[in-house]
């Protein structure tokens, strides 16, 4: 399947399944929003992102990998941010595709450890991750705090 790198020519079709992946996870359509976001991250590079081209060159998917490092194994681990396949292109490996390539590319780079959460609820994804070798932290709890900023999207 043919997976590739995203680059600023893909910024619009991206950015329209962004804000699709986006509407998954009950938040406002907000097109334009979601197109500066892609665009900051395609131009600072500070995220990777997969997309796979359907056979006519539509984007049908993306993955999106940001990189961290983890103190205590002294290392560098990639947070899987993002996965999403069109509703139309699901149930044909694109996403297994793509979990695939996010693989790939981690350990191309000497990243052994990538992470992911998902919410409680979303067990066709969670069958994915199970099937590919990924593992349900049992280990540790994970918590999150939002609050208001001014910080933007940027």
């Amino acid at each position: 399947m043919p997976i590739r790198h995203a680059t600023l020519a893909d910024l619009e079709p991206l950015s329209e399944l962004l804000d699709a992946y986006r509407r998954f996870y009950r938040q406002e359509p907000d097109l334009e929003d979601a197109r500066r976001f892609l665009q900051a991250r395609l131009e600072r590079g500070d995220s990777h992102i997969l997309v796979h081209a359907g056979s006519a060159g539509e984007l049908q998917g993306f993955v999106q990998l940001y990189p961290l490092l983890s103190t205590v194994r002294l290392a560098p681990l990639w947070l899987l941010n993002d996965l999403f396949v069109s509703p139309a292109a699901r149930r044909s490996g694109v996403g297994r595709a793509l979990m695939q390539a996010a693989r790939e590319l981690a350990e191309s780079h000497g990243v052994g450890h990538l992470k992911l959460a998902t919410e409680i609820e979303n067990h066709a994804a969670q069958a994915l991750y199970e099937s590919l070798g990924w593992q349900r932290d049992t280990t540790f709890y994970h918590y999150g705090l939002l609050f208001d900023t001014t910080a933007g999207q940027g």
